[in-house]
């Protein structure tokens, strides 16, 4: 049986806050909210994506409100990410999980498919990835349907207790629960270090750190 990691994307492998902050504030302002800081977005941020704009409008939004939130946030996000670079150290991290005998990778993100395999190919990683998969439909959903479905599409061999999901927000560790893997949250994308901790799965500051412990994890049951 291999050791394998699915990894995040956005927020995980790839630094977008900056641009995910600036979308997000281009949005607010299609129905008169005031922008947020890093911090203060961190803070209020959660997933499915419909609730963070009840929390802040204090009522969940109209159909045609969403539609224009979707609509500027992703607009405004296009144009900006493409300035954005890879967190610290992914390249010689990647290479070395996929050198070792018995270990593998994929990739899960809930990016746009046809918009995020160009990307990863652009940073030249595409080969470290048993598979990358994207968000297919529509917007805003949970990742837990996604990522079963990608775990089945990795195929045989792969066993749950070795199996470890990396990425950055509650979302990512509800899902790997879901689906009965380990998961390891990082603090450098979109929630702050007490929303991760509340959810009880490890927390770190570094990618280098959540490999570190998902070595830890795959030699213990789930749970």
């Amino acid at each position: 049986m291999r050791t394998h990691i699915v990894w995040d994307w956005n927020g995980t492998l790839f630094h977008d806050m900056e641009a995910v902050l600036a979308a997000s504030n281009a949005a607010f302002e299609t129905v008169g909210l005031p922008p947020l800081n890093l911090q203060e977005y961190r803070e209020l941020y959660e997933i499915p994506i419909p609730r963070f704009y009840q929390r802040l409008l204090g009522r969940m939004p109209s159909q045609s409100e969403w539609e224009a939130l979707d609509d500027a946030f992703h607009d405004r996000y296009r144009e900006l990410s493409p300035d954005c670079g890879l967190t610290d150290g992914v390249p010689a991290l990647l290479t070395g999980w996929r050198a070792q005998p018995g270990r593998s990778q994929s990739l899960l993100s809930m990016y746009e498919h046809e918009r995020l395999v160009p990307v990863v190919d652009a940073f030249g990683l595409a080969g470290h990835f048993l598979r990358v998969d994207g968000r297919t439909g529509a917007s805003g959903g949970r990742k837990a349907g996604f990522l079963a479905t990608h775990l089945r599409g990795l195929g045989p061999g792969l066993e749950p207790a070795r199996t470890v999901l990396i990425g950055d927000a509650v979302d990512d560790a509800e899902a790997a629960r879901e689906s009965g893997i380990h998961a390891v949250l990082y603090t450098g994308g979109s929630h702050t270090r007490q929303k991760l901790e509340a959810v009880g799965v490890p927390v770190v500051d570094s990618l280098a750190e959540a490999v570190a412990v998902a070595e830890e994890l795959t030699g213990r049951p789930v749970g």
